[in-house]
């Protein structure tokens, strides 16, 4: 079977060094909080012990419950990378046509409409991960309605600012049991866009290489 090269944790250094963005500020003391939170709960990681360490510390800076259960619940949304890595493999080795230009039945075309349109996000994605979106809608129109309801959720309760979000889904595609370069390039270039700086960029990187180990849950 052929191997893909790896991903180091220098090929992410290497993307943020890249980054036509200025110096800025360090994380603030809440936000690396809920982002070492999200680290240590992510699958990469489930570190019962770190996870509770990091929840109370997550309250003792001010976080609110709420806060708390919407950053991991951007972290349970790491399972979700499975889809993305395996849709198109199944769908080649089950022979169907190329995914960019199969035929969308009506019923299809109208889920794709209302799940995807022209949601930029959605187009870079599509770029990053030819033919995901449509394998699995192929595949499977429950999973690929599942998949957008279950990753808008912590898009929806909104007591985790925007900025934040994407830096913990940056840090979390970035840990030493995960490295997701796709998933890691998008948040990226949304955490410039929402105008994080170089700084906060590699502390977000910093936090990443220092996830707790994956010990098991017992």
């Amino acid at each position: 079977m052929a191997q893909t090269s790896g991903v180091e944790i220098d090929d992410f250094r290497a993307l943020v060094a890249a980054a036509d963005v200025e110096e800025g500020e360090p994380l603030p003391a809440i936000e690396r909080a809920l982002i070492q939170l999200g680290l240590a709960c992510a699958l990469p990681s489930l570190n019962r012990d770190a996870s509770q360490i990091a929840i109370v510390e997550a309250f003792k800076l001010g976080a609110s419950a709420q806060q708390v259960q919407e950053v991991i619940s951007i972290v349970a949304g790491l399972g979700v990378h499975s889809l993305m890595l395996t849709a198109s493999l199944v769908a080649g080795a089950a022979g169907m046509a190329d995914t960019d230009d199969v035929f969308l039945t009506p019923e299809e075309q109208e889920r794709w409409d209302i799940r995807v349109g022209d949601d930029p996000f959605w187009d870079r994605m599509d770029k990053e991960l030819p033919g995901f979106l449509r394998s699995m809608l192929k595949l499977s129109p429950t999973q690929f309605d599942a998949f957008f309801d279950f990753c808008a959720v912590p898009w929806k309760t909104r007591t985790v600012s925007a900025r934040t979000k994407e830096l913990l889904a940056m840090a979390s595609d970035a840990m030493p049991t995960h490295r997701f370069m796709p998933g890691f390039r998008l948040h990226l270039t949304n955490a410039i866009k929402l105008g994080t700086g170089r700084r906060s960029l590699k502390e977000c990187l910093d936090l990443a290489s220092e996830a707790p180990p994956h010990v098991g849950v017992a």
